[in-house]
């Protein structure tokens, strides 16, 4: 089956009418949160853009940030571009799932997109940085926490230097930073290693967690 055929299948499923849950035979598919994290350059972005290509029935929590939109990101769709007045004011009206200042910029998950889309029965999936899935595994702690793993360290290095958005100071710090991340891997649910040239397979691992999570006998609980 391809990955987009599953996708669809997915979605025709998670659309049918969810039951009462009145007997063990009836069993709802109670929506749940998932943080897709990594290291930067491991291509947490590349695995979004290609489930949202696949039509994976997700809702996809856009993430704020005040940095300066790169020539080929999309507002609303990459990042929400924000202003730092803009963000601090969010901070300060408590609109914010999580946020932190990473290498001088600010990066937010709304609180209101997340919360949305769970009451309307659907899983809720977006990308953050170590900072924001520890932050956000402390405010809800039945959340699904995925890391995604470069094969190496080697290969990080070539996909952060093939982006060309750092300069030499910058990349290395990014990959010193890399190293430290890792080590934050035991505190995840599951692990998906991001080889190259086989972004399917990552999609394929997403939804097999997915998926597995539907069929946990006791089903996580999400409030916001």
């Amino acid at each position: 089956m391809s990955e987009r055929t599953r996708c669809l299948s997915l979605n025709k499923a998670m659309k049918q009418t969810v039951p009462s849950r009145q007997s063990p035979f009836d069993r709802p598919a109670a929506p749940i949160f998932v943080i897709l994290s990594g290291p930067s350059g491991v291509g947490k972005d590349a695995v979004l853009s290609r489930m949202k290509e696949l039509a994976c029935p997700l809702s996809y929590v856009t993430t704020l940030t005040t940095r300066p939109r790169r020539p080929n990101e999309r507002d609303g769709i990459d990042y929400g571009f924000v202003s730092v007045a803009k963000f601090e004011g969010m901070i300060k009206n408590n609109e914010l799932l999580e946020y932190a200042n990473v290498y001088g910029n600010w990066y937010g998950v709304p609180k209101a997109a997340v919360k949305q889309a769970l009451a309307r029965g659907q899983d809720a999936i977006v990308r953050v940085d170590i900072q924001g899935a520890a932050s956000i595994k402390k405010l809800i702690p039945q959340v699904v926490s995925i890391f995604l793993m470069p094969p190496s360290i080697e290969e990080l290095v070539v996909r952060l230097k093939q982006r060309r958005t750092e300069s030499d100071s910058e990349l290395a710090l990014r990959l010193k930073t890399a190293e430290i991340e890792i080590k934050e891997l035991p505190s995840f649910d599951y692990v998906i290693i991001n080889r190259g040239n086989e972004i399917d397979r990552a999609v394929a691992d997403v939804l097999a967690i997915i998926a597995a999570e539907k069929c946990r006998v006791l089903p996580r609980e999400i409030s916001l």
